[in-house]
Parts: structure tokens; sequence; C-alpha cells
């Protein structure tokens, strides 16, 4: 165990964390997305919900300043979104009071093919997946 590092960080993904650059991006997914199908470098977080993930994300990395950093699915037509899922992602990410960009499923599943990594965390709210974007460190 390594100290000022959340328990829920695996080697893994601080490895990941680690070997990502500026402008990579990562997905932290929730627990019914086709991880595998979507890319070959999916890092497992069963069990843990997406925010104790991103909490122990943001304390190790800053996001990107020069585009918008956040990035979460648009509800599908005839569906809601639930308000407390970003709001529990907003401050999950040291109160992350920027823009959120909103992709349709398909275009998020394809720009998840893209991501650097993707973990597949145990989150169970509906659209409750989100991209990252790395910003200098």
């Amino acid at each position: 165990m390594l100290k000022g590092i959340s328990p829920v960080i695996s080697p893994v993904l601080l490895k990941a964390l680690a070997e990502m650059g500026h402008g990579d991006e990562i997905v932290i997914a929730d627990a019914y997305f086709p991880g595998r199908s979507c890319g070959h470098k999916v890092i497992r977080a069963d069990g843990v919900p997406a925010a104790a993930l991103l909490k122990g994300i943001a304390a190790l990395i800053d996001l990107d300043t020069y585009e918008t950093p956040v990035i979460m699915m648009a509800p599908v037509p005839g569906d809601e979104l639930d308000p407390k899922v970003e709001a529990r992602y907003r401050k999950a990410l040291r109160g992350y009071a920027g823009p959120i960009e909103r992709l349709e499923r398909t275009a998020f599943y394809t720009r998840a093919r893209a991501a650097f990594t993707i973990v597949q965390s145990g989150e169970t709210a509906q659209y409750g997946n989100i991209i990252l974007k790395k910003g200098n460190t």
C-alpha cells in the first residue's frame, strides 16, 4: 500500500495513469458498459463505484485545461438523466465546476475505443459512464 493513494486505485490502474500523456483519455465505465467490445485495454474495478474511482484518480492527475476534460454520455431520446449522478461525479473530481460535454451513445462508444484505457467499474447508475482527458501532470 502506498501512502496518499486511494485503495481503489489498483497497481494496474496506477501504472496506466502514470503512462498517460497530456490529452490522453481514460474511460470510467459503468458495470454494464461493453468494455471488451470497445477496447482491448480494460482494467477491471468490479464493485467499485465510479465516484470512488474518480476521487482517487483526481488526486493523482490534473484535467486538461485546453479542451473540455470531462465527457459523459447523453441520454437516448425518451430517457432522462439523474442529476445526482453528475453531481456525485463533480464532487469526486475535487468539485469540478467546468463544462461537461455530452456525447450521443454511439459517439461515446467510438470515443471510448480511442481512449488510452477503459476502467470497468461497479457503477450501476444509468448513464454512469465518464471520460476524463488528462492535463499536464
